[in-house]
C-alpha cells in the first residue's frame, strides 16, 4: 500500500480532521516560505528578516520594516492551489473540522474554508494603532512609507511579529479542535517555530498525519510520514477517494 493510498484510507474514516499548516501550504501559490534553501531566510538583507519582523524593529525602523513588509510579505496575486482547495472541500463534506494555520496570507479562506484559526494573523487585515480604524490590505500597498490613519496613527497589520504573543481566543480555539480531533494532518510546517509547534502534542485521535518536503522533528511521533508537496499529496488522496 503507498503512502497515498494509506492517507486516502485514514481521511475516507474520519468525522473530524484537523489540519494544521505551516509556509510549505503555501509555497506552491508562489508565495515563499522562510526555511527552506530559496526561502526568506536564506537571502540576504540589510537586517535578518526575523529581526525586522519583530516589533522592537516595527516600533525602531517603521519605514524599513514597511519597505520588507510590501516586498517579501505582501503577496496579493497568489490563488489557493489544490491543497487550500482539497480541504476546503473536505470541510463542505463534513469531514474537516477545522483548518489551523500559521500562515497570514488568506488563501485558506478565499479557497472557500470557512473555519480557519489564523495564529499568527492575516495580511488582509491592518488597524490604527492610535485610533483603532480597520484598513484593507490595498491600502498598505498603495500606502508609501509608514501608512497612516485618518488621525495621524501608524496603520498596523494584524499580523503577529517577533516579541507579540498570539492571540489569546485563537489559540485557545485551535486547542480545542486538536484536542477533539480524530485526525490531525500536520502540514507544512518545519515545526520549529514556538509556541505554534508544540500544539500538536494536545493531539490525542487515532492517526496524526505528518507532510513535509523535509524531515521534521516530530516525525517520530507521525503514524504516517510522506515527504512530498502538500497540494500534490492532497489532491492525489482526495482524486482517490
Amino acid at each position: 500500500m503507498t503512502n497515498t493510498d494509506k492517507l486516502r484510507e485514514i481521511v475516507s474514516g474520519a468525522r473530524r480532521i484537523v489540519f494544521f499548516g505551516g509556509a510549505g501550504v503555501s509555497t506552491e501559490s508562489g508565495i515563499p516560505d522562510f526555511r527552506s534553501v530559496d526561502g526568506l531566510y536564506h537571502q540576504k538583507f540589510d537586517y535578518p528578516p526575523e529581526e525586522i519582523l519583530s516589533h522592537s524593529f516595527f516600533v525602531r525602523q517603521p519605514d524599513e520594516f514597511y519597505r520588507f513588509y510590501r516586498e517579501k510579505m505582501l503577496c496579493l496575486t497568489a490563488k489557493p492551489n489544490k491543497a487550500h482547495l482539497t480541504l476546503a472541500k473536505w470541510e463542505r463534506e463534513g469531514r474537516l473540522l477545522s483548518v489551523v494555520t500559521q500562515n497570514i496570507d488568506g488563501l485558506h479562506q478565499a479557497a472557500g474554508s470557512k473555519r480557519v484559526h489564523e495564529l499568527h494573523g492575516s495580511v488582509l487585515r491592518n488597524h490604527c494603532m492610535k485610533c483603532g480604524k480597520s484598513y484593507d490590505v490595498d491600502f498598505i500597498a498603495r500606502s508609501g512609507g509608514v501608512p497612516t490613519c485618518d488621525c495621524g496613527g501608524i496603520v498596523k497589520p494584524d499580523v503577529v511579529l517577533y516579541e507579540e504573543p498570539l492571540p489569546e481566543d485563537t489559540v485557545t480555539a485551535a486547542l480545542e479542535d486538536i484536542r477533539s480531533a480524530d485526525v490531525l494532518i500536520v502540514a507544512g510546517t518545519s515545526l520549529t517555530v514556538y509556541p505554534a509547534a508544540s500544539y500538536i502534542r494536545y493531539f490525542r485521535g487515532g492517526s496524526m498525519v505528518l507532510i513535509n518536503r523535509d524531515e521534521t522533528p516530530y516525525d517520530g511521533y507521525a503514524d504516517l510520514v510522506i515527504h512530498d508537496k502538500v497540494g500534490e499529496v492532497l489532491s492525489a488522496a482526495d482524486n482517490e477517494s
